[in-house]
């Protein structure tokens, strides 16, 4: 038996994020060790579960795995370390796998969805993102936008259908599907609408103001 390769704790950004995200992840982020998928591909196709569903398991872990990022915003702080697990589901309905434990006991659970998209998944799925790269851009956007916005406004339940969002332009790097983020004149808008969709309780509707923001508040990487 051989020792195994020490892992830095220091992260390197995958490729692709931008500068914002990239800096977050590499000095607010910290890596531990991680399973190696590959471990388990005997037996999990062993239970059927298909050698491309095994394989994007293993993509995200080789990308994202063992990945821990400082709490996210909302969905109690989000998943503890990224590392994805058993896949599940069928040809009929999709597969999908976990995205990592939660930080706190919830009702729901991190998964990655059939087209890579990243969610949360309860009663129902709820696509949060269109892929993981953009949860990560949303929790460096919050992160930026709490450091530098004068005026921090949180919205929650049926309030947030009454958000005027008319006028401002989607961000476009947080690959927003349940969730989304706005940009303002002088604000960003996150509007959180996962938890509400996969627990069917439009109560659990949130969205966070961030005001008073200049213009490197606004674009900031």
């Amino acid at each position: 038996m051989t020792a195994a390769t020490p892992v830095s704790p220091v992260p390197v950004a995958p490729a692709g994020l931008t500068r914002r995200a990239k800096a977050f992840v590499e000095l607010a982020g910290i890596r531990v060790p991680r399973q190696g998928i590959e471990l388990h591909r005997e037996a999990w196709v062993e239970h059927s579960i298909p050698a491309a569903e095994i394989d994007r398991a293993e993509a995200f872990q080789d990308r994202w795995g063992g990945l821990a990022l400082p709490p996210a915003p909302f969905y109690e702080g989000g998943p503890r370390i990224l590392g994805a697990d058993v896949p599940e589901g069928s040809a009929a309905e999709g597969w999908w796998f976990p995205a990592g434990d939660c930080r706190v006991s919830m009702a729901y659970g991190f998964m990655i969805g059939p087209g890579g998209e990243f969610g949360v998944y309860c009663s129902r799925w709820a696509p949060l993102h269109a892929s993981t790269d953009g949860w990560v851009e949303s929790l460096a956007l919050a992160d930026h936008a709490r450091r530098w916005a004068k005026t921090i406004t949180r919205v929650t339940g049926t309030a947030v259908d009454f958000l005027d969002l008319d006028g401002l332009e989607p961000v476009t790097e947080v690959v927003g599907l349940a969730d989304t983020w706005w940009r303002g004149k002088d604000s960003l808008i996150a509007v959180y609408r996962g938890e509400a969709v996969c627990m069917d309780a439009p109560g659990c509707l949130e969205a966070h103001v961030y005001g008073g923001l200049d213009e490197w508040g606004l674009h900031g990487g």
